[in-house]
């Protein structure tokens, strides 16, 4: 926590009242920017992944098994999808560790926010740090385009494609979540306990 130092300063009436500072660290900011992406993003996608890939996987393996509708074309298009979200998932991740490198106060707010928020303790929502960079309002329109390819993509494989409709929603998806957790892990040295 942030070491809390006592200050005094005169009140109205002309005496001395202790005023508590907050000192931040930037180690500590870090830390809890790091503790957001374990969280928030290297836990949901590596259980989202897993669920993703079982179900693309098994859904392919019933075209194969049973409908025997399984060729190279199912091959190659349910890999394509999957590179796909494999693309979309990377691209996501550079730009997210890009706000970690340069801006860890606001995944450190959030942590904070969302630790709060679990405690039921949530108060005025604190002034949230903005993010200001060259191309930030081309952010939304990236993130929309990249879902707008993988729901294209789905459609595209299923309605004509050779790719049954399950594996087809599931395995961009499984791309997209298996890239952001393989591509934080080098980032993120997850502690092994013991």
């Amino acid at each position: 926590m942030s070491r809390l130092t006592s200050e005094c300063l005169k009140g109205p009436k002309g005496n001395h009242m202790p005023k508590l500072i907050n000192v931040h660290h930037p180690q500590h900011t870090m830390q809890q920017a790091q503790e957001y992406v374990k969280t928030y993003i290297l836990m949901p996608s590596g259980l989202l992944g897993l669920v993703c890939v079982i179900g693309a996987v098994g859904g392919l393996g019933y075209q194969w098994l049973s409908a025997d509708s399984y060729t190279w074309d199912t091959f190659y298009q349910s890999s394509g999808l999957f590179m796909s979200g494999v693309g979309l998932g990377a691209a996501q991740t550079l730009y997210q560790r890009y706000l970690l490198r340069e801006f860890p106060e606001v995944l450190a707010a959030r942590m904070k926010e969302g630790l709060n928020r679990q405690r039921g303790t949530l108060k005025k929502r604190s002034e949230a740090t903005t993010i200001e960079h060259p191309g930030r309002q081309f952010v939304p329109l990236a993130y929309l385009l990249g879902v707008m390819m993988l729901i294209g993509g789905t459609i595209a494989a299923s309605a004509y494609g050779r790719v049954g409709m399950i594996p087809a929603i599931l395995m961009p998806w499984a791309g997209f979540y298996w890239a952001r957790l393989f591509l934080w892990r080098r980032v993120i040295k997850v502690e092994k306990g013991g």
